[in-house]
């Protein structure tokens, strides 16, 4: 599992928490170096109660205790050395063996070779911090060639210390060119990269028994999926815990990614998403509080350290330290401000609009509009029995009868960048354009089948629908998309949605008596899984869009196929729904206008050309260490993507920007959006025509 923090509202999801409070004195550091790790009867007893609980109850247990043995493995080796820095590739295979004939019937015997090679890695990062701070010594050079490959996740294990001490070689200059461009002398180049190095070796010294056994136990919980994990008492509060008026966030999500902190999600409505600033996957290397405050280079920090520092009072500043993904676009950092505050509900409610298009005839169609960030529920009004409670679905119905109100001939519902949110909602939302019935299936761990919908009532819309998606829109998003296609009640239009269709739930592991513990944290495991009402799973496969539009993510880099250990996409038995239209030859005839339109139209054409730039830069993961080659490539590829952004804006009847730092997307009108309202509007002709032909037909067979 790829721990993730939220930065909105002062809650904090699926990451480590610790006590780390920065480098130790070097009296304490020796003191705790000197020390063994070993399990304890605590550690012995969670370590046993965490592995019967997902034998027991987790969906998809392991073919056998082998395999589990091996993929909890591997998943310790990527948390413990998520980059390969480290660990030799003897350390790898001798931890390997160890566990060959282990069952997971023992536990206790898996956690004590994991302690074994937490001591060994703890040993390895002292040696080679120590090498990469007598580097620093040395005068850099950056006229030399090479280039710096910043994607390890799955590169080779070192074979000796020779090829370890050449990786740091590689990344020593990586990360000093990186500073060096951004316009740092060499003082301040290796002042920087002295804190960076010894923070990562004092995270490591300062590792305690319970840090190893929170890394171990989430490694074991991410052997069964990638959502399942162990959340310490301290992860637990924060998961818990409700936001207080004087802490606020900036409303993002937040992972580690070999030793970066990587942005992967921005929160709608949230400070983050409303600068403009700030985007999916960029890594924050910095963090200053306040206008004047100092930035510290973040790099190797743990995550729940950076993220108290960019938590701060309402209304305060903290400056962020940002470079662009990794990959060949990467440039010198720049620096973002924004200011803390809470991400309203507001922000993230439902909101609608009207589109306007002429066609070649001059006839003129009103597409409504209605996009929604999250599924979202005021459940604690709606269980005081609040006959005003806030929903997704109450907001939709509104806004729905005030675009019926200013007359519309069809209706897009936007799910793009919607990651879910609540089941309930999912489900009332469907029956608002389905009229009720089942809109989804949950199967549980024990294989019992739920049908999961609303009464039969009254649509609130029988009209043309599109429902926009994306490689962002995901859970309960899904389940929407998918009865829309299941009951025939119109067109998905997007990209392929992520493919999350699993159920979590908290255990709290106080119940089970660990000894020597008041608070034993919780356990999040996967229970149930999601099926649509055909009987097809949204898990892994997402929700193929009978329309495709242009996108700018890869499906093997994001979504749940690029997580560890995904449950398989299986099938079940579908139930009979009324079908509304038989599409098929509907959304042929739409494809075709759709694709005729995206070849005459240079909107769409620059769209494209700009997006497939961007997928190609992000694929090529390696970097020149030559200074002056680096520069070039950057250049080239600033230039390039320039020239793509203004193609678009000459497009779109917009003059062009002068330089790369004036590039704004956002700026620019929704082609997207705009396609998927012709597409409706397409769809509501032909429909109507279609009505025609029908009426005629039962004129025809009445005279007769």
């Amino acid at each position: 599992m790829i721990p993730v923090f939220i930065l909105s509202l002062g809650l904090m999801l699926d990451a480590p928490v610790s006590n780390w409070q920065g480098p130790l004195p070097q009296a304490q550091a020796d003191e705790t170096e000197a020390s063994e790790l070993r399990p304890g009867n605590a550690q012995r007893e969670k370590a046993r109660v965490v592995a019967d609980l997902l034998q027991r109850y987790h969906y998809r247990s392991p073919d056998s205790g082998v395999t589990l043995a091996k993929d909890a493995a591997e998943a310790y080796l990527r948390q413990l050395d998520h980059g390969r820095f480290f660990l030799l590739e003897d350390d790898v295979e001798r931890f390997r063996a160890d566990l060959a004939d282990i069952g997971a019937d023992q536990p206790d015997k898996i956690l004590e070779r994991a302690y074994g090679l937490h001591a060994t890695y703890r040993e390895r990062v002292r040696e080679q911090i120590d090498f990469a701070l007598g580097l620093l010594e040395e005068d850099f050079d950056f006229d030399a060639d090479g280039r710096y490959e910043q994607d390890r996740m799955e590169a080779d294990w070192a074979t000796d210390q020779q090829d370890l001490d050449d990786l740091w070689r590689q990344r020593v200059s990586h990360d000093a060119l990186t500073l060096e461009l951004a316009e740092r002398s060499a003082d301040e180049i290796q002042d920087n990269l002295k804190r960076r190095y010894q923070t990562i070796r004092d995270r490591a010294v300062d590792a305690d028994n319970d840090d190893v056994m929170e890394l171990y136990l989430t490694a074991w919980a991410s052997a069964f999926d990638p959502h399942s994990a162990f959340m310490s008492p301290q992860r637990s509060e924060e998961f818990d815990m409700q936001m207080s008026l004087q802490l606020e966030g900036i409303g993002a999500k937040l992972t580690m990614e070999q030793d970066f902190t990587k942005i992967v999600e921005l929160i709608p409505g949230g400070p983050a998403e409303q600068s403009g600033e700030l985007s999916e996957g960029e890594r924050i290397i910095g963090v200053a509080d306040g206008e004047d405050g100092e930035m510290k280079d973040v790099v190797g920090w743990r995550l729940d350290e950076i993220v108290q520092m960019i938590r701060g009072p309402k209304e305060s500043v903290v400056r962020l330290k940002v470079l662009p993904p990794a990959g060949a676009s990467e440039t010198s950092p720049r620096e973002v401000r924004l200011v803390r505050n809470k991400v309203d509900l507001e922000d993230q409610a439902a909101r609608k609009e009207i589109i306007e298009q002429t066609d070649d005839e001059g006839e003129t169609a009103r597409i409504g509009v209605i996009k929604i960030p999250k599924f979202y529920r005021d459940f604690a009004a709606a269980q005081a029995g609040d006959q005003d409670y806030r929903s997704t679905t109450r907001d939709v119905q509104r806004l729905l009868g005030e675009l019926l109100e200013e007359g519309i001939d069809g209706l897009v519902i936007d799910l793009r960048g919607n990651s879910g949110g609540a089941l309930r909602e999912a489900t009332a939302l469907t029956a608002l354009f389905t009229g009720g019935g089942p809109a989804v299936q949950v199967r549980s761990h024990q294989g019992h089948l739920e049908e999961v919908g609303e009464s039969e009532q009254p649509p609130a819309y029988e009209g043309p629908l599109g429902v926009m998606v994306d490689r962002r829109s995901a859970s309960a998003s899904e389940i929407f998309a998918a009865a829309i296609q299941d009951y025939g009640r119109g067109v998905v239009i997007g990209d392929q949605t992520f493919g999350k269709g699993t159920v979590q739930q908290m255990v709290s592991l106080d119940n089970y008596a660990i000894p020597d513990e008041d608070r034993s944290g919780q356990l999040k495991l996967t229970i149930a899984q999601f099926y649509r009402v055909s009987g097809e799973s949204t898990q892994l496969v997402g929700v193929t869009p009978d329309i495709s539009l242009p996108s700018e993510l890869d499906h093997d880099e994001f979504g749940e196929r690029a997580a560890e250990n995904p449950l398989p996409a299986t099938t079940i038995d579908g139930l009979e729904v009324p079908v509304r239209y038989d599409l098929d030859d509907v959304i042929d005839e739409l494809t075709r206008r759709h694709e005729q339109r995206m070849d005459e139209t240079e909107v769409f054409k620059a769209l494209q050309r700009e997006l497939d730039f961007q997928r190609e830069i992000r694929k090529d993961t390696s970097i020149s260490l030559n200074r002056e080659q680096r520069r070039a490539e950057q250049k080239e590829r600033e230039e390039r993507l320039l020239e793509l952004h203004n193609e678009r804006r000459q497009a779109h009847g917009k003059d062009p920007v002068e330089s790369y730092e004036d590039v704004d997307a956002d700026a620019l009108p929704d082609a997207l959006l705009d396609a998927s309202a012709a597409i409706v509007r397409d769809l509501a002709r032909i429909l109507d025509e279609s009505r025609d032909d029908v009426l005629t037909a039962e004129a025809e067979r009445d005279e007769e």
